[in-house]
């Protein structure tokens, strides 16, 4: 039988005594060392937020007008125009890469 090598990180915490107490309290409840649980909440809150903050939710009202204006356009404006021209003129074809350099930071 072989056994994979698991690749892991390590996370240290500096908290209170308090903090500590608490963790200790709320990990002994559920059956797990406080270690299992800092890192199952931890990575239960960050699924959440992840998921949060991908997922966009909209009223029926607002996802029909935003499906109505991926539907039809604006025409494109000045500003747009002109970011298209610039980008056409930056651009390397034999590469399709992009010559770009930051602009230079005002003082």
């Amino acid at each position: 039988m072989s056994t994979a090598s698991i690749d892991r990180g390590r996370i240290t915490a500096r908290v209170p005594a308090d903090v500590q107490k608490t963790l200790e309290i709320a990990a002994g409840m559920v059956g797990a060392t406080v270690n299992q649980f800092i890192v199952q909440t931890a990575l239960r809150e960050a699924e959440r937020i992840i998921e949060q903050e991908r997922v966009i939710r909209l009223s029926e009202r607002d996802a029909d007008a935003f499906l109505r204006a991926l539907d039809n356009p604006l025409p494109p404006n000045e500003t747009l125009t002109a970011a298209l021209q610039d980008y056409a003129v930056r651009r390397d074809d034999h590469t399709g890469t992009l010559d770009w350099a930051p602009r230079p930071k005002r003082v």
